[in-house]
């Protein structure tokens, strides 16, 4: 299954076969990251690829951010070109993140979820439920279409609801308003905990 072979993903990002990676952070992550006042909370992004978000939050102040990645090319090129970051807060981590272990406040949700195999998503969900900290978030963006083949691979907002429902005690999915331009109409914007 190519969605957890390393070899895979270290492939895509050399050959830069990244058409997921829109070269910035997200808007709807971005507007969210902007109304979080704690500064300390612990923060995941998986499969995070070249985290604009992460390197973002380090930005905005924010002193422990965890990025994991099954590519150790990408997680690579991050540390190599990010040392700023890394002294001020940001922690690579190169692993599967089904074997990672930790305990996080926030996840944020940027186009992980769309890269694994949907045969993974019942698993997605309790990793993210044995990760995340008591009141812990995981929040982000979610493809609201379907994907010829794949990855990445799509689905919908019900099928959505329906899973995270099973795990989770608050499930809020709505229409994302503030996507990018190729995706608008397209994306649903989530916070579950």
């Amino acid at each position: 299954m190519p969605t957890l072979d390393a070899n895979y993903w270290d492939e895509r990002y050399k050959n830069k076969e990244t058409g997921w990676d829109i070269g910035s952070v997200s808007d709807p992550l971005k507007e969210y990251i902007d109304q979080l006042t704690d500064k300390n909370i612990r923060i995941l992004i998986p499969g995070g690829g070249n985290s604009y978000e992460a390197l973002y939050l380090i930005e905005k102040g924010f002193t422990d951010v965890t990025v994991v990645d099954i590519s150790k090319e990408v997680c690579y090129k991050l540390i190599s070109s990010n040392t700023h970051a890394i002294e001020k807060g940001l922690k690579v981590v190169n692993a599967n993140f089904f074997e990672f272990t930790g305990s996080f406040d926030l996840i944020l949700e940027q186009t992980f979820f769309c890269a694994l195999d949907p045969s993974l998503r019942q698993d997605y969900a309790l990793k993210m439920k044995t990760l995340l900290a008591p009141k812990g978030k995981l929040v982000g963006v979610l493809f609201n279409t379907d994907f010829p083949g794949g990855p990445p691979f799509g689905g919908h907002q019900s099928e959505y609801q329906a899973l995270f429902t099973r795990f989770f005690m608050f499930v809020e999915i709505a229409p994302c308003y503030n996507s990018i331009k190729p995706r608008m109409g397209r994306e649903v914007f989530v916070k579950i905990c």
